[in-house]
């Protein structure tokens, strides 16, 4: 099955038709329909990431349905993205292929996002600053006044749940066979939340610092079959997407598709 999203193709589209959403669940209802589940699933996956609840549903509904799932990573498997890929039993990426931090993105009232993790951080270097010098409250008072009351707690509690989330993933399913399953899905979920560590939401983790934390990752130049066929469906979407309106698809190898297009934007 192929999951792809015209991120790069159409920046200018309408973010939320671009991301995981909750509406991609009825897509992937509809693709997997008549398939053999027991066969299990193999997604080629594509996303600039999205909704982390939504992604909580997708997986649990792919996993209630095959018995093994596997990623597979031609590009781009960024934020959401990830968190679906460290659900799977093992990715297989390429030399070109990322994965991404998982730390969640706080809306903002002006319609931007944080990182919620530099929230956290900023609350705590507010706290540090004016313990030490009780003048470096008038400088910090205004800063903490505009992000409101419960902003704080919303940040904590979203980096608690997307980590905890995946390192339950994890632990239950790619690393099922370690007795050190628990500890070691630990680690890794809070390696991938780790905006401290990463600098930016956006950054590359690529198949080696993803193997070197634990994940289970194949090559892709492993299999000279499997390698061109995946590419092939690759560019072949990214074809569709620069030549038409679509900007989401999911297609099944059985022939079943759910795409989602965009009309004309406005003129710049």
């Amino acid at each position: 099955m192929l999951y792809g999203s015209a991120f790069l193709q159409k920046p200018a589209a309408p973010n939320y038709g671009l991301i995981i959403n909750y509406e991609d669940l009825n897509g992937f209802m509809s693709v997997i329909y008549g398939m053999d589940w027991s066969k299990g699933l193999t997604l080629v996956l594509h996303t600039p990431g999205g909704v982390t609840n939504a992604t909580e549903s997708i997986v649990a509904y792919l996993r209630s349905k095959f018995t093994s799932f596997e990623v597979i990573v031609p590009a781009f498997a960024m934020s959401a993205g990830t968190m679906i890929s460290l659900a799977s039993d093992r990715v297989v990426m390429g030399r070109q292929s990322q994965l991404g931090p998982i730390d969640p993105q706080i809306p903002t009232s002006s319609g931007g996002s944080v990182s919620a993790r530099a929230v956290v951080e900023q609350f705590d270097r507010a706290k540090a600053e004016v313990l030490a010098d009780v003048e470096a409250a008038h400088i910090w008072a205004p800063i903490v006044q505009s992000l409101g009351p419960a902003f704080l707690q919303e940040a904590e509690n979203a980096l608690a749940y997307s980590e905890n989330m995946v390192s339950n993933w994890l632990s239950k399913w790619m690393l099922q066979s370690l007795t050190t399953a628990v500890d070691d899905g630990a680690r890794i979920a809070q390696h991938f939340n780790d905006a401290s560590k990463h600098k930016s939401h956006g950054r590359r983790i690529d198949r080696d610092e993803a193997s070197a934390q634990g994940v289970i990752i194949e090559n892709l130049e492993a299999s000279q079959s499997l390698q061109e066929a995946v590419l092939t469906a690759y560019h072949l979407m990214t074809i569709l997407f620069e030549q038409g309106p679509t900007t989401k698809i999911l297609w099944s190898s059985h022939g079943r598709s759910w795409m989602k297009n965009q009309g004309p934007l406005p003129a710049s």
